[in-house]
């Protein structure tokens, strides 16, 4: 919670205090179904859908610290259940900290790995 209310306190400064990013081209995400235990990765470009199961991924872009392709991705995803209009889960996921904002589904998780730069 307390690094919630850091990333708020974050989000109000201003932009000269804040880290440089880059946005990438699109992320690789992890998916895994908790009922057969199956992980799948999708590499996904900014904008780009896939199909998990019951789930539809939706990634809506990448970022990085800037000239650091390899460091702390963050990226906008949005979950939705098949043929159900309110997604489980819409909001930023953090590379490093996944628990920070983390999907609540009772079978499947999604996690992003990395933004993709090409």
């Amino acid at each position: 919670m307390i690094r919630v209310a850091a990333l708020v306190m974050a989000a109000s400064l201003p932009v000269a205090a804040q880290e440089a990013v880059s946005t990438g081209s699109g992320a690789t995400l992890r998916a895994l179904d908790k009922l057969n235990g199956t992980v799948q990765d999708l590499d996904l470009p900014n904008g780009g859908t896939a199909r998990v199961g019951r789930v539809e991924v939706m990634l809506g872009e990448c970022r990085y610290p800037e000239g650091d392709p390899a460091g702390d991705a963050y990226a906008f995803v949005t979950v939705r259940e098949a043929g159900v209009a309110d997604p489980v889960f819409r909001g930023w996921m953090i590379a490093s900290s996944p628990a920070l904002n983390p999907m609540e589904h009772p079978r499947y998780d999604v996690w992003v790995l990395r933004c993709t730069t090409s």
